[in-house]
């Protein structure tokens, strides 16, 4: 099995290819434009039995590594602190060339086991639309807090908090300004309620393709309580594939609600765990917060930690760490159940 590395770039990729055993056999540098995979292909020929390992597929290099996923070849994801210790073993300094750091990633996937990179599916698309969402209502905040600005200026007392955008227009159609600078600050929010008023749309088809790619889809995660359909698309869209997480614990080790065992000795204790991925953790909390508030069944957990003696923040971290299981066999039923209906 041949192993080839490939060190990718904006304007060029450089690959190496190397034996089971890490021996460097060839080396080629490809300039990045619409027929670059189908060069490197060609110079791939001559290894029949072969695999790509490709430095950030998440990153810079998603790009080259979807598209050989999708071509039907083996490619595993090289994260790129793994190459740069191996740069640093080998070299013992910093010194690198292209070529180098593709041999570097080559001999990283022969001695570890990595994800395999797999085609892009629905779960890319709730990313993509979540993340587009979180820009919006950003976007959004910051349209409101500049329209609160202008309105204190031309009424008495401003406007109201939870200021939208029908609630702007009837407020402004009593101003009736007494200066050149109101008239101006009169049009600068009549300018800002056409901005959320536009965001307010893009915000409703946003909600409305990841309504309709949720259903595709076909998850139940919509029916556990405090997940609306925005979060459901967040969990969907992080996670990817659940089977990549062995058990509940890796995942909630991946969520960021396992904490860490911090033992030293014969003291044994834990500590927050502050890593993770956060946009999981935020979903977890908004359905703990959720829960806690609406009288879910996770309010009696919560009380349950209060009344054994844990702070809230305490009770509320413990809760999310269930919470974490819940979602971990509800998106496995899932898996499993589209596994059945395709056999």
């Amino acid at each position: 099995m041949i192993t080839i590395g490939i060190d990718p770039h904006k304007s060029s990729h450089t690959a190496v290819a190397v034996d089971a055993a890490g021996r460097q056999l060839a080396q080629r540098r490809f300039v990045v434009n619409a027929g670059t995979v189908r060069q490197l292909m060609r110079w791939c020929e001559q290894w029949p039995e072969r695999r790509f390992a490709v430095e950030g597929a998440k990153g810079l290099g998603r790009g080259l590594a979807q598209q050989l996923a999708a071509a039907g070849e083996h490619v595993v994801d090289v994260p790129s602190t793994l190459s740069a210790r191996a740069r640093l073993l080998a070299t013992g300094g910093d010194r690198k060339t292209d070529a180098a750091d593709a041999l570097h990633v080559a001999q990283v996937a022969l001695f570890r086991d990595l994800r395999k990179v797999e085609p892009e599916d629905q779960s890319t698309i709730l990313r993509l639309l979540t993340e587009r969402h979180d820009d919006l209502v950003n976007e959004r905040t910051r349209i409101i807090n500049r329209l609160h600005a202008v309105l204190r200026d031309l009424l008495p007392g401003g406007a109201p908090t939870r200021l939208s955008a029908e609630k702007a227009a009837a407020l402004m159609k009593g101003i009736r300004p007494s200066t050149a600078t109101d008239c101006c600050r009169r049009d600068l929010a009549r300018d800002l309620l056409a901005d959320l008023r536009r965001i307010d749309r893009q915000v409703r088809d946003n909600e409305a393709q990841m309504r309709d790619t949720l259903a595709a889809a076909r998850t139940a995660l919509t029916a556990l309580p405090g997940l609306g359909t925005v979060l459901a698309a967040k969990l969907l869209g992080h996670v990817g594939d659940v089977t990549r997480f062995p058990t509940e614990h890796h995942f909630a080790s991946y969520t960021g609600t396992a904490p860490l065992d911090a033992s030293s000795g014969k003291n044994t204790r834990h500590r927050l765990n502050t890593g993770g991925n956060r946009a999981l953790n935020a979903v977890l909390h908004i359905i703990a917060v959720c829960q806690i508030r609406d009288g879910r069944r996770g309010q009696d957990y919560y009380l349950r930690k209060i009344a054994e003696g844990k702070t809230p923040a305490e009770a509320r971290r413990a809760l999310k760490r269930r919470l974490s299981n819940v979602v971990y066999r509800a998106l496995r039923r899932d898996r499993h159940m589209s596994f059945a209906e395709a056999a």
